[in-house]
């Protein structure tokens, strides 16, 4: 084997920390010695080539220094005599074979045998595979604007802080919470969506779990390769549509992980109690299907029931382990989105976050809207809402804003039908109508009859320039993920709008994905517009002193707080109305004063506090649907009394045990006292080395 020279002290170091006979360091020594004389860089040895006994499993074996092989870990000093991240432990590992990390390059027997299947992507690599991944990843440096975040430095920003969080779990957090509003577009959308189009090149440890089609039958034996006994979140995804990326395959899990730093940084979830996972059923991405560095299956898609089976044993093998864990489907195309919740939200507590999340905010946003155009909340109802994009984002948003429509009008037949006639919804092939031809299920309720759209000249397949021009919404809502959809023409039909204060929401994302930018809005339609959009813009100038505001209607502002509000609830499931009530905590978030400037989202920078009472909001809705079943010391009949605003309580925070203390306080705030107590903080603990 070649072997990296070693200076003389980290010979010295090893020697006492893995008790090598004196006799082979000082072989060793010798050989380093007089290739160090002759010029060389490195020896080759044959000593110690035995089969070696591990006295670790699992992630044990990944995450140990001491088990790492430049393979796939790259950035390190190959020489043992010091780097910049600290690491003189690497070549020790070469020379004396304890370099037990093979990375990706671990056989299906080998991770069968040492407990790391689901571990590692699922697909084996030879060593010249990881060296060839790796120089490849050396030579894309280059960020290409086009296809990324408009910042051409943010790759590199990613790449920064996820070597601190391999290094520093407690220091990434606080960097993340401090600069929240800086890094989110770093370590989420849109910066996520570039590390996922790279992501089998930048793969280096492996974070979360992967569960295959090749793993059906083994999923409920897998899963306790994980090591954490609790876990209270995972995301996961299948990687078939990310963001509007389209199928990225296995290198969708840097959306899972990328969100669950969200919920860590703006929930104080627990961060060793979230886990991101990838379900790996091929992928029909042509161009990952040919590449041999890619991680991934390398096979097409499972379809019908052979999908549905492989999600069914996942979620069964992690309820069974983790009984009350919370699961958030994430970037799963449209037609499995909605027929997977269905099918589970009613059984387990999870919920899809492109649907519901998506569908929450934006209903806040339209209220906010409201609020703006200085019209009560009762006259959302009577908004004319045009609707570009009839995926599964555009299709929970309008079963959202339908439903809430239907509640302010009494919540019976006639409300729902009332509410539908206020939507007209642009695909790809135009104006959904009923006359529209294989029609997708989930659209169907909100297909225009055709006598209506005659009086108002339209037809079926109507451009979305047309509809714009002939309805006069008050509202023009992007979900499309086609940037640029909203065209200078579109806007100028926007002025012909009812409305003195229209809204545009360019909701798509990631940032090249936005159907318009708040400029192009603004220049076309001049200040008095309310404008939002899913990817971060700065606001704009619109000269003499007049500032043209950009929302981010993030969904950052509700998931957080979903999942912490059910988690400390104990909810059963995830009901509508918890959504509901999410949604409604946000649009009232903002103050008045901040509504009439055109403001309807709050600052990234106040994440925490957002979801501090978005949380309370889920919790309250939960007791009151008697869904609550408590948590940890907080059970049910307590929670009760905590709704009830009973004084007098006692709240129990498991993260401090020295805070509990008699409140006295109001219903609301006593629940956002429960909350705030159970929100994690990234603070370094006291530590005590106990021998065995």
């Amino acid at each position: 084997a070649s072997s990296p020279l070693l200076c003389s002290a980290t010979m010295s170091s090893f020697s006492r920390q893995l008790k090598l006979s004196s006799s082979l360091i000082k072989r060793l020594q010798h050989r380093a010695t007089a290739a160090a004389a002759a010029g060389e860089r490195s020896f080759t040895t044959t000593e110690g080539h035995r089969p070696t006994i591990l006295h670790k499993q699992g992630l044990d074996i990944l995450h140990d220094p001491w088990f790492n092989k430049v393979a796939d870990g790259g950035g390190m000093d190959l020489w043992g005599c010091g780097s910049s991240s600290g690491s003189v432990a690497v070549a020790i590992r070469w020379w004396a074979d304890l370099g037990y990390h093979q990375g990706t390059a671990f056989s299906m027997t080998e991770r069968d045998r040492l407990d790391l299947r689901g571990l590692l992507p699922p697909n084996v690599m030879s060593s010249d595979q990881q060296i060839e991944r790796f120089m490849a990843d050396l030579k894309r440096l280059e960020v290409n604007a086009r296809d990324g975040p408009s910042d051409p430095n943010a790759l590199a920003m990613w790449r920064i802080l996820n070597r601190l969080h391999d290094r520093n779990e407690t220091m990434y957090y606080k960097v993340l919470i401090a600069k929240i509003a800086e890094y989110a577009p770093i370590v989420y959308t849109p910066t996520v969506g570039l590390v996922c189009q790279n992501y089998s090149g930048l793969f280096r440890r492996p974070r979360g779990m992967y569960f295959s089609a090749a793993d059906r039958g083994e999923m409920m034996s897998m899963v306790y390769n994980w090591p954490a006994d609790q876990v209270d979140m995972i995301v996961v995804t299948d990687g078939s549509r990310i963001l509007g990326l389209g199928d990225l395959g296995i290198q969708g899990i840097g959306i899972a992980i990328g969100k669950l730093d969200l919920y860590v940084a703006a929930a104080g979830m627990n961060p060793q109690r979230v886990l991101p996972v990838m379900i790996d059923v091929g992928t029909n991405n042509e161009k990952l299907l040919k590449n041999p560095l890619y991680l991934g299956l390398q096979e097409h898609r499972l379809d019908g029931e052979e999908y549905v089976e492989v999600v069914d044993e996942f979620m069964e093998a992690v309820f069974t382990r983790w009984p009350n864990v919370i699961v958030q489907f994430e970037d799963f195309q449209s037609k499995w989105a909605f027929k997977l919740l269905q099918r589970y939200r009613n059984i387990y507590r999870m919920f899809n976050d492109d649907v519901q999340g998506t569908a929450g905010v934006a209903i806040a946003g339209l209220l906010g809207a409201v609020r703006a155009q200085g019209k009560p909340l009762i006259d959302f109802p009577k908004m004319k809402i045009v609707v570009a994009g009839a995926g599964s984002a555009g299709i929970g948003v309008l079963n959202a804003a339908r439903k809430t429509m239907a509640r302010m009008l009494g919540n019976n037949e006639y409300a729902f039908e009332s509410a539908r006639s206020q939507f007209w919804v642009v695909d790809a092939k135009g104006l959904i109508t009923e006359e529209r031809e294989n029609i997708d299920p989930d659209a169907l309720p909100f297909a225009r009859k055709v006598k209506e759209i005659g009086r108002q000249g339209l037809m079926e397949g109507a451009s979305l320039e047309e509809v714009v021009r002939q309805v006069k919404p008050d509202v023009l809502l992007g979900l499309s993920a086609v940037g640029g959809l909203f065209s200078k023409e579109v806007l100028e039909a926007l002025k012909c709008s009812t409305s003195t204060r229209p809204a545009i929401f360019a909701m798509s994302n990631p940032t090249k994905n936005a159907e318009c930018t708040p400029e192009e809005a603004f220049s076309v339609l001049g200040e008095n517009i309310i404008f939002a959009s899913g990817s971060p813009f700065k606001d704009v100038d619109l000269g003499n002193g007049h500032i043209g505001h950009c929302n981010q209607g993030n969904n950052m502002y509700l998931f957080p707080g979903i999942g912490l509000g059910t988690l400390l609830s104990g909810s059963r499931i995830i009901s509508d109305g918890m959504l509901q009530a999410a949604a409604e905590c946000l649009a009232e978030y903002m103050t008045e004063e901040e509504v009439l400037k055109g403001i309807i989202f709050p600052p990234i920078s106040r994440i925490r506090d957002i979801t501090k009472e978005v949380a309370a909001a889920v919790i309250k809705e939960a007791i009151e649907e008697d869904l609550a079943e408590g948590y940890r010391e907080m059970d049910a009949r307590e929670l009760q009394k905590l709704n009830q605003g009973t004084a007098q309580n006692m709240l129990s925070s498991p993260l401090n045990e020295s805070s509990n203390q008699l409140l006295d306080l109001s219903m609301q705030e006593e629940i956002e006292t429960y909350v705030q107590n159970n929100m994690w903080s990234p603070e370094y603990p006291t530590l005590v080395y106990k021998k065995d």
